[in-house]
């Protein structure tokens, strides 16, 4: 069936200062279509997007060439005022983080309202209802409540939905989502997904998703465009590009993410695809079990003994605190070299139990043991001794370095803490050892936080952690913010590291491919306790409980 264009960007060039990261693109969106874009961070997907709605930035940058067709207007040539008829009404957005979209002063009702009054003609008493309605049209739970909430009392899938509520308020023809579920559960992904597609369905809307992550671009899309550094490298439609992709970049895309069907010894990045120099090598079922009878003959390195952690809630003066468990009999034991996965939803209590382990937050009872030692127990002293031993990666590598301070003299601090080596000269030379063997360069030690990319400031968060050379390390959703190739180098990068090293890893994180991909044994959590506890491969392959059956069927598969 030939469907009609509704919108068409012709030979747009974009240019930050005299830098063009938009070159000469061209692609067109028809009515009722879904179309992917796809490409990393700096791949132009989101400036492109953004020029569509005319909100580039004024003073820095400025469109240098082509036209973007809209309902025969050309929307480079509008003024600001003009855009105010077109912006949520004809042509929607809905960002990548709801909690800096959302204003935390007003209640989320009233701000899908604030739309409503805008464009259409109703009094506030239709604005509210009409509200209530959308809030039930994205499936929130408990309209009426949400209505009144601010955007901190609710989760990060509700805010999401109440994005979604205001983006569709007004019944746009486009609908533009950018990166729309890149911090949320898989499950929560997975019903965000299944709802644009219920709408769009419904209302015949045009979208253009944009996403880093092929495989979830294969579950909502019709047609993909794939960008690499502000040049579209390909696009045809989804079945075309999965099944028979041209350019080296798609494949690097594709084959990047962890399959959860075979496991590489070492994950391709886009590097490796562009010199065509991919390993196929993979790690067989007989040398798991030969590395899992080695790991499992020696006593545990950790061994954690019904641990609850316990939080007082007290929502008035005069009401009666309540107490919340987030972590509730948790036990498991975790052996040297050993990769155990911990998975579960958001609020599920993972990140509180690598708290506990790390003692950054007590638990209220239980006992866990490392090399036989009560660490619950310590004297802040010996506490104190244990922070060498055991370390932690962080999610978000620029929020835990000091801006201030270059990355070299970020990385030597810890050292001089623990009184590591006898010169700073010493440590100097440990330092750029360490930059070395996490990918970067010895032109680096001097460079500070804000010069780097989110993927080589993960590096330099991973640099500073093994700078203590510790036994335990607990990566904490350590690259769920990166992107798919980017993702692949840290974790070939930590498995390279714990070979080396023989690093015991606990790795946190939502998303269960990545967690099979790295892990020996598998813990999943659900509501502070665990659901199931085995080796990764036969709990993904044979779960036993319903909510291990739902996070695998949540999982992007690809086509």
């Amino acid at each position: 069936m030939e469907r009609k264009n509704i919108l068409t960007v012709e030979n747009l060039s974009i240019s930050f200062g005299e830098n063009e990261v938009i070159h000469h693109i061209s692609y067109h969106l028809n009515q009722n279509e879904i179309l992917g874009i796809v490409g990393e961070s700096g791949s132009g997907k989101s400036v492109s997007s953004l020029a569509i709605l005319g909100l580039l930035p004024k003073k820095i940058s400025k469109i240098t060439s082509g036209s973007i067709i809209y309902d025969n207007q050309n929307l480079t040539t509008l003024s600001s005022k003009a855009f105010q008829s077109i912006r949520g009404k004809k042509i929607a957005m809905i960002f990548q983080e709801p909690m800096s979209s959302l204003n935390p002063s007003t209640t989320c009702g009233k701000q899908v309202q604030e739309i409503l009054l805008q464009h259409e003609n109703l009094s506030k008493k239709e604005a509210k209802q009409q509200t209530i309605s959308l809030f039930e049209q994205v499936k929130l739970p408990d309209p009426y409540r949400v209505y009144e909430a601010y955007p901190h009392e609710i989760s990060g899938g509700q805010k999401q939905r109440v994005m979604i509520a205001m983006a569709i308020a007004c019944k746009p023809d486009i609908l533009i989502a950018d990166e729309p579920t890149t911090a949320l559960d898989v499950t929560v992904q997975r019903n965000i997904i299944d709802l644009l597609k219920e709408l769009q369905a419904k209302t015949k809307m045009s979208i253009i998703f944009i996403t880093h992550d092929l495989a979830l671009i294969s579950e909502i899309a019709n047609r993909v465009l794939v960008m690499y550094k502000g040049d579209i490298v390909e696009q045809s439609d989804v079945s075309t590009i999965f099944n028979h992709p041209k350019n080296n970049y798609t494949k690097a895309l594709i084959n990047s993410r962890p399959s959860l069907d075979t496991r590489l010894k070492v994950l391709p990045t886009i590097q490796d695809y562009l010199n065509n120099s991919v390993s196929k090598e993979i790690v067989t079922d007989e040398d798991r079990k030969i590395n899992h009878e080695k790991l499992y003959s020696n006593p545990p390195l950790l061994e954690v003994i019904n641990v609850e952690k316990e939080y007082i809630s007290k929502s008035g003066w005069f009401t009666k605190s309540t107490t919340f468990k987030a972590v509730d009999q948790v036990s498991f034991k975790l052996y040297e070299g050993e990769t155990l996965g911990l998975v579960g939803e958001s609020g599920c209590g993972k990140s509180t139990l690598g708290n506990a382990i790390l003692q950054l937050d007590k638990a209220t009872s239980g006992k866990i043991l490392y090399k036989g030692v009560d660490i619950t127990k310590m004297s802040k002293a010996d506490t104190r001794n244990l922070r060498k031993d055991i370390q932690i990666i962080f999610q978000d590598p620029y929020s835990s370095l000091n801006p201030r301070i270059p990355v070299g003299e970020a990385i030597m601090e810890p050292m001089k803490v623990h009184r590591l080596y006898n010169s700073d000269s010493e440590r100097k030379d440990k330092t750029i050892d360490i930059l070395n063997r996490v990918g970067l360069s010895e032109d680096y030690f001097n460079r500070y936080p804000h010069e780097f990319s989110g993927g080589q400031r993960q590096r330099i968060g991973i640099a500073r952690t093994i700078a203590l050379q510790p036994k335990l390390i607990v990566c904490d959703e350590s690259v769920s913010a990166l992107d798919i190739s980017v993702q692949a180098q840290v974790l070939n990068l930590l498995n390279e590291l714990k070979a080396t090293f023989g690093f015991t890893y606990i790795f946190i994180s939502h998303d269960l491919a990545v967690v099979k991909y790295m892990s020996d044994q598998l813990l999943v959590m659900n509501q502070g306790h665990i659901e199931e506890l085995d080796d990764a491969d036969i709990i993904y392959n044979n779960p036993k409980k319903e909510y291990t059956k739902k996070l695998i069927h949540a999982i992007p598969k690809g086509l």
